[in-house]
């Protein structure tokens, strides 16, 4: 049975741990909103009225969504509105766009260390550091994403064996 005062709540608090994060809160207030309904998209008027803000405070955060791919706006026809979803696995497509942002903090990681005189001082090291993790990441993110990916097709297959 959907509880909405407990999805209020996780809604609140998922975008408040975004914000820690350095997300617009509105932002994360309204994909979580977006994440937590039951309908496939909603209009900004919905958005505004289930969060309890105005409509220029949806605009913002659907506009800094859509940038992100993470929310499609989708034109109602002989409308004048439009209505907002989530890309499907917007989590996914969002690090897989962000995946060139690993390589350039790598790269500038890599100038820092340059510039601090290498590995053989302290902040060289802790710069190279940076660079090496980067490196490492960017080089195994896509066989996780892989394997994400063979994960959701066996799920969608329903192999109850799919190995999470």
């Amino acid at each position: 049975m959907r509880d909405e005062t407990a999805l209020r709540s996780f809604v609140e608090d998922m975008s408040r741990l975004l914000g820690d994060w350095g997300f617009p809160r509105m932002a994360g207030r309204v994909v979580f909103t977006l994440m937590a309904a039951d309908e496939r998209s909603l209009s900004a008027g919905e958005l505004a009225e289930r969060l309890d803000v105005s409509p220029a405070a949806i605009s913002g955060a659907v506009r800094y969504l859509t940038q992100l791919s993470m929310v499609t706006r989708e034109h109602v026809p002989g409308s004048r509105r439009d209505r907002y979803r989530l890309v499907d696995d917007s989590w996914y497509e969002v690090t897989v766009a962000k995946m060139t942002l690993l390589k350039t903090l790598a790269d500038a990681a890599a100038q820092g260390a340059a510039a601090a005189g290498g590995r053989d001082t302290i902040a060289g090291e802790r710069l190279a550091g940076m660079s090496d993790f980067y490196n490492w990441v960017q080089d195994n993110l896509p066989a996780m994403l892989e394997r994400w990916a063979e994960l959701k097709a066996a799920a969608a297959r329903g192999d109850q064996g799919a190995n999470r």
